[in-house]
């Protein structure tokens, strides 16, 4: 099992300075990946808000090893052949690092209404469906240059517990995210689905999202690949980094 740090880039960590400063510190502690939310606004006290990929940039040229990318860019409100130009891109600054994390997105913080983005969710997930599709022909030799990941770089598919709508959707690609998981059961219970849709057995992720200092152990005999540890929205940078600090191995205790 693997371990990354999740930060929302808002107000104190909405400087891509300090977001790189920490990644920096993650990889010198040992962690294997570091990821940061994907929005446009957020609901309050959240005010101050950082453009993910230029964060992600800050991140790449401040690290050499970590795995990096936005979890979860919503493709439902993205212009598609520019984020392929950026995953590209981004995937070529890092060397070949980029995990790229998808999702449908939320309602819930003002972010798709108020620009005259597509609110329902079967309308968006058709976006979704058909981004990533569109996103593989331009990663396959559509757009040059193509990534340094061949064939693409991986695509983590996020989707809220219980529905089973993201799963099928994950099976296409590289890694499940599940979001709001009850318990490590649960996430043995997509796993089996995982094994028998997936009878090759073939590399794939099961990723979830946790609170600093979750006792791992279960979760990982339940079938997770990648312990993401997450904050709240709004955590100071000296708060992120002490459980950068703590290293990846403390999250495994209580």
């Amino acid at each position: 099992m693997k371990h990354a740090i999740d930060v929302g880039p808002f107000n104190e960590l909405a400087d891509p300075r300090v977001v790189a400063r920490l990644a920096a510190r993650a990889e010198e502690r040992g962690w294997d990946g570091f990821f940061v939310w994907d929005h446009i606004v957020y609901s309050a006290p959240v005010r101050a808000v950082a453009d993910p990929w230029v964060t992600l940039a800050a991140v790449a040229c401040a690290t050499s090893r970590v795995l990096i990318g936005p979890m979860v860019t919503p493709l439902s409100r993205r212009r598609v052949h520019k984020v392929a130009r950026e995953t590209v891109t981004l995937d070529l600054l890092s060397s070949g690092r980029l995990v790229f994390g998808v999702g449908l997105g939320s309602t819930r913080h003002g972010e798709l209404e108020q620009f005259g983005e597509v609110t329902d969710a079967r309308e968006r997930a058709r976006l979704l469906d058909d981004g990533l599709d569109a996103l593989a022909r331009y990663w396959a030799g559509e757009f040059e240059p193509a990534p340094v990941q061949r064939p693409r770089p991986p695509v983590w598919v996020a989707g809220v517990w219980p529905n089973r709508p993201p799963v099928r959707r994950a099976l296409r690609w590289d890694g499940l995210f599940p979001i709001d998981l009850p318990g490590p059961g649960a996430l043995a219970e997509l796993a089996a689905e995982v094994r028998e849709a997936r009878p090759d057995g073939g590399p794939f992720d099961l990723i979830t999202e946790l609170p600093p200092g979750t006792d791992l152990g279960p979760w990982e005999q339940a079938g997770l690949t990648w312990a993401v540890t997450y904050f709240e929205p709004q955590p100071t940078e000296a708060e992120v980094r002490a459980v950068i600090d703590a290293g990846p191995g403390a999250t495994s205790r209580r």
